[in-house]
């Protein structure tokens, strides 16, 4: 039985130390990792089927992470996790970590499954597993994690089509749906709605969920589950810079760190 406290009180941790590994590297992704990780915790404390310690285990669930800059809060739920050591967090984009800005196979972290950076791409990975575990017949299933900003690439509605196609219901993508991107809003840049019914017209299960309620995107995974015959996408609501009030929806901290003097503030009003 999932304990929704303990997992709450995981999700503070691994803000926490966002925080604490943005400001020593000095660079890097706040916003996007403070607001997906109670979406992170729900999969790596819960969701997925997975085993730290064998990383490559065949029978595993497949994370496909298409929005690598928010690589903080995916490393910090991988070390929390068991895959690495948590003190290496530290290490964040320093010169020979394993942990640079967008995560890389050929770095040597377990736990990846995409070298991630280029925005658009990560639905057609996903869509690959997929394909090929229906091809196999295996069990496990496949997991993406996409940034709303980023279904202004071309490339992830010819994914969204090919899944669909394919009858791929062993496959759940989540939107980020925070409403902004690195230039400002979603709404400004370039216009993403009416979002649910464009999945809906590519022939997608479509649920909604609160991103920032664990219960909820619990519960909302777990019916992407059960339904059968087309892949299903959770657009998830969530405030960037989640559980830090002074930049909680505020886009220009999408992609800049805090700086130190910045912590304790920024830890206490995790408190």
């Amino acid at each position: 039985m999932v304990n929704i406290n303990e997992l709450e009180a995981k999700a503070k941790i691994i803000r926490a130390d966002v925080i604490k590994s943005l400001a020593e590297a000095g660079s890097g992704h706040l916003g996007g990792s403070l607001g997906l990780s109670d979406v992170f915790v729900s999969l790596y404390f819960h969701i997925l089927s997975h085993k730290p310690s064998k990383p490559d285990w065949e029978n595993r669930d497949r994370l496909i992470l298409s929005i690598g800059h928010v690589a903080p809060v995916f490393y910090a739920s991988l070390a929390h996790a068991g895959y690495f050591p948590v003190s290496e967090l530290m290490t964040l984009r320093k010169l020979g970590s394993r942990l640079q800005g967008h995560p890389g196979k050929e770095h040597g972290l377990p736990g990846i499954e995409l070298s991630a950076g280029s925005l658009g791409q990560g639905l057609s990975v996903a869509v690959g597993l997929a394909l090929g575990a229906k091809a196999d017949k295996k069990t496990w299933r496949v997991y993406s994690i996409h940034g709303d900003g980023e279904l202004q690439e071309g490339s992830i509605w010819e994914a969204a089509m090919s899944a669909a196609h394919y009858k791929l219901d062993n496959l759940t993508a989540l939107v980020d749906r925070n409403n902004v991107q690195i230039d400002g809003k979603t709404s400004d840049v370039m216009e993403i709605e009416p979002l649910a019914d464009k999945w809906k017209a590519f022939g997608w299960n479509v649920l909604h969920c609160n991103g920032n309620n664990i219960k909820e995107i619990i519960q909302t995974y777990e019916k992407a589950k059960m339904h059968k015959g087309s892949p299903s996408v959770i657009i998830a609501k969530t405030k960037m810079g989640k559980g830090v009030k002074s930049i909680e929806a505020d886009y220009t901290w999408h992609g800049k760190p805090p700086k130190i003097e910045q912590v304790e503030s920024f830890l206490k009003e995790l408190e």
